[in-house]
């Protein structure tokens, strides 16, 4: 009986072991911001205390810092945002740090709407007034015909700088550091990271969300906002709604536990 008994504690250490293997990021410090969606205050105020986490790291490697799309649409500084990032990816050309910028559901539909007039009604429901406004924009009054859209399509598109559209058409769909997989919504389960598809990258939500992913990785992502950051094995969701919540959040990994990192303002009354 003591020697069943036995074997049962040592299965169980075994499995708890497996389960807190230690999640490799390739020796870097990595640092991971969710949806921001023109709320430019709350990102200056994020990177100012991502800033003071890692100068008390004191580590000299250039750490990592990983945008995981939603940067436009719904906050009312949606064009401040984006040259936020320009500046940052400028700053990150100097060696201060890696800048990787992943491109979001929110960026693929404001480049389409570029492009085609017919994007705009479905865009504005979802944010897209907001981040005409930021560039000087009125976005049509009621239900507007398909000519109204042409017409304030082309007025985007003179008013939207063209760095700005350079900026968006390179954003990445994936960034890889050793155990971890960066993507906006999340992937496809059952397939392997190479056989992953944008439009499950930018849009996925339940299939990826209630459904085991398959990969031996921690997928870290957005899209969905959550009330509290949700840290597991499979994945790691850290968009709390900053447009709406007044709360930003970015995930520090080093390879020991996931430290989450905040800035936050009170709710507009």
């Amino acid at each position: 009986m003591a020697y069943v008994a036995s074997s049962m504690f040592k299965a169980l250490f075994r499995s708890k072991q497996k389960e807190r293997r230690a999640v490799s990021t390739g020796g870097r410090v990595l640092y991971a911001i969710g949806d921001v969606h023109g709320r430019l205050d709350l990102l200056d105020g994020l990177i100012g205390r991502m800033t003071d986490d890692y100068r008390a790291l004191g580590r000299e490697d250039p750490p990592v810092l990983i945008m995981l799309g939603d940067y436009v649409d719904r906050g009312a500084h949606s064009s401040g945002v984006i040259d936020r990032l320009i500046a940052l990816s400028q700053q990150a050309a100097e060696g201060r740090f890696e800048f990787r910028a992943l491109m979001g559901n929110h960026e693929e539909t404001l480049l389409h709407f570029l492009d085609d007039p017919q994007a705009g009604p479905s865009w504005v429901e979802y944010g897209g007034g907001e981040t005409m406004a930021s560039y000087g924009v009125q976005r049509p009054v009621g239900r507007a015909d398909l000519e109204v859209w042409e017409q304030t399509r082309v007025a985007f598109r003179a008013a939207f700088p063209p760095h700005h559209e350079q900026f968006l058409r390179r954003l990445e769909l994936m960034a890889v550091y050793g155990d971890y997989v960066f993507v906006h919504a999340g992937v496809r389960p059952g397939l392997p990271l190479e056989r992953q598809v944008a439009a499950d990258l930018l849009w996925i939500r339940n299939d990826f969300l209630d459904n085991a992913h398959g990969l031996k990785a921690t997928v870290v992502h957005g899209h969905t906002p959550v009330e509290e950051v949700f840290v597991g094995r499979q994945r790691i969701n850290v968009d709390t709604g900053a447009y709406a919540t007044g709360v930003l959040t970015a995930v520090r990994l080093d390879g020991g536990e996931p430290k989450i990192i905040q800035f936050s303002k009170p709710r507009a009354a």
